[in-house]
C-alpha cells in the first residue's frame, strides 16, 4: 500500500504517520515511512531552500516542489513499493495541488499534470486527510518556515483547497477530524485502511 497523509501544518500530520508505521511494523509487515519536501539527500536540500529560504515565485515552488518528489519517487518510494513494502509519506502530490494550485492560483490540472510527469502517475493508493481549523492549527506551536509564516488568510485558503479536494477525489481521499486525541484518530485510520490491505 501507498498512503500518505495531508493537512495544514501542525494538523498531526507527522504524529499519524509515525503511529500507522509503529501499527503496520507490529504486524510485521515491511514499511517505509519518508516525508515532503525530503527524503533524499537531495530532497532535503530542496526542502531546506523551499522552507527556509527567500521568497520564491510561483511555478519555482511548485517546480521545486515537483523535482524534490520525483527524486523521492525513484529513490525511495517505487523501489520500496516494487518490493512489496507498505510506504507512508507525510505530503505528497495533494499538498502542491492544495497550496500551489490552488491557494497560489496556478490552477489544480496545470500543477496535477506537472506532478504526474514527475512522479510517472504514481498517485496513493489512500490519502487520510487530516481536517482541523486553520486558527486552532496555527495555535499548536512550533517553528514558522517560510510557507507558514504567510499568516491566518493564507492558512484559510489552503484549508479550502483541501477540503475542495477531498470532493474532487472522494474514492481516494479520506477526511479526518484532526481535533481528537492521537491514539483515537490513529485507530479510526487504521480502520479505514483495513479494506486495502
Amino acid at each position: 500500500m501507498f498512503i500518505t497523509f495531508e493537512g495544514l501544518d501542525r494538523s498531526g500530520k507527522s504524529t499519524q504517520a509515525e503511529l500507522l508505521r509503529a501499527a503496520f511494523e507490529s504486524e510485521g509487515r515491511d514499511v517505509v515511512l519518508t516525508r515532503e519536501p525530503g527524503g533524499t539527500e537531495l530532497g532535503e536540500r530542496i526542502r531546506k531552500l523551499l522552507l527556509d529560504g527567500d521568497d520564491a515565485g510561483s511555478w519555482a515552488e511548485a517546480l521545486l516542489f515537483a523535482a524534490a518528489r520525483a527524486e523521492l519517487v525513484d529513490r525511495v518510494i517505487a523501489p520500496a513499493l516494487e518490493r512489496g513494502a507498505d510506504v507512508i509519506c507525510d505530503r505528497y502530490i495533494d499538498s502542491s495541488l492544495a497550496y500551489q494550485g490552488v491557494a497560489r492560483g496556478l490552477g489544480v490540472d496545470r500543477v496535477l499534470e506537472l506532478n504526474l510527469q514527475a512522479t510517472r502517475g504514481l498517485l496513493p493508493d489512500k490519502t487520510i486527510l487530516l481536517l482541523i481549523d486553520p486558527d486552532e492549527a496555527a495555535q499548536r506551536g512550533g517553528e514558522d518556515d517560510r510557507i507558514e509564516r504567510e499568516g491566518a488568510e493564507f492558512r484559510r485558503k489552503v484549508d479550502a483547497a483541501y477540503r475542495e479536494l477531498a470532493q474532487l477525489f472522494p474514492r481516494r481521499i479520506v477526511p479526518a477530524d484532526a481535533t481528537q486525541p492521537p491514539e483515537n484518530l490513529s485507530r479510526l485510520i487504521r480502520g479505514q485502511l483495513r479494506q486495502l490491505s
